[in-house]
């Protein structure tokens, strides 16, 4: 029951995390910095660069969060378990995505232009990808234990 719980509540927090700000960022030190989160870089990439904005799209937005309702589908007993080792390497890409915007930080902080700080929403999005990894981890064992006991039964 609390494994369903804990996964429900990241179909809450995965849209929260996509809205809080990742970072902010500004040019002059005195001046206020101004707050990015995932959908207005999403937003910004998208005037820019359509290909990149819907690649980044799918494996930051689409890709966790199909993940995670499908996780919740299986925990509920409405898909099979053979859907879940494709679950769980959908939720390896959103930490691809956690480790780009890392990078991105650390290059704008080395070339030292601007000022640049981490926000919440960083943290926030991390602790939604790393938990969705071990959600998925944890819902495999859990199906696994009753094939376990089920086999030592049987001899």
């Amino acid at each position: 029951m609390l494994l369903r719980l804990a996964n429900l509540s990241l179909l809450v927090l995965f849209p929260v995390a996509w809205c809080a700000p990742l970072m902010k960022s500004g040019l002059l030190p005195l001046f206020t910095l101004s707050e990015i989160s995932l959908l207005s870089g999403l937003q910004s990439l998208w005037s820019t660069d359509k290909g990149l904005a819907l690649i980044v799209a799918l494996f930051a937005l689409v890709l966790p969060y199909l993940k995670t309702l499908g996780l919740a589908l299986l925990q509920f007993g409405l898909l099979t378990p053979a859907v879940l080792p494709t679950l769980t390497h959908l939720g390896r890409f959103a930490m691809a995505d956690v480790f780009l915007v890392a990078l991105y930080i650390t290059l704008a902080k080395g070339i030292g232009v601007g000022r640049l700080e981490t926000a919440w929403g960083l943290y926030l999005f991390t602790a939604c990808s790393l938990a969705s990894l071990a959600l998925s981890l944890r819902t495999k064992q859990s199906l696994d234990t009753p094939l376990i006991v089920a086999k030592a039964r049987d001899k």
